[in-house]
């Protein structure tokens, strides 16, 4: 019996994420990095370099009789664009293109019409919140968190 969709959900969003043509060269990391990557543009799933929790969850009977049970649970995300000059314009524009492309990628579509539901994995799901970053640190970074808010029935 499943206690929860988020390992599920996590695994469907990377595999959705790595499929994408527009995102071959990003690297989409599973978590906090372990190792310093030296890829410039990259999309982290289930981490959040503000944020202590990697998945936030909540669950619920769904009726009398407590046979299924509602989850609703929202996935820490983050995005970064970094490079060696000091174009903050470029970064900027380029970090909100990559959480576009996430955003595209939970949309359905003739094509995907699974795409909000992250392949059967959870009713629907929805990027809600963002928070951009930017520094000069041998270079113009610029980050943005955001969260992949989901519920599903188990």
């Amino acid at each position: 019996m499943q206690t929860s969709r988020v390992p599920a959900a996590i695994e469907a969003l990377l595999a959705i994420l790595r499929a994408r043509p527009a995102l071959d060269e990003v690297a989409i990391v599973d978590g906090p990095t372990a190792v310093n990557l030296t890829s410039r543009r990259r999309i982290h799933i289930g981490w959040s370099p503000a944020g202590e929790s990697a998945v936030g969850l909540e669950q619920e009977f769904a009726s009398a009789g407590a046979r299924l049970r509602d989850e609703s649970f929202a996935i820490a995300c983050y995005a970064e664009s970094r490079g060696g000059d000091k174009d903050m314009a470029f970064r900027r524009s380029d970090v909100f293109t990559l959480v576009g492309e996430v955003e595209q990628a939970l949309r359905g579509t003739d094509a995907a019409p699974e795409a909000p539901t992250l392949n059967g994995t959870v009713l629907w799901s929805e990027l809600t919140a963002g928070d951009l970053t930017q520094s000069h640190s041998e270079g113009a970074i610029c980050g943005l968190a955001f969260t992949v808010a989901c519920r599903a029935r188990i």
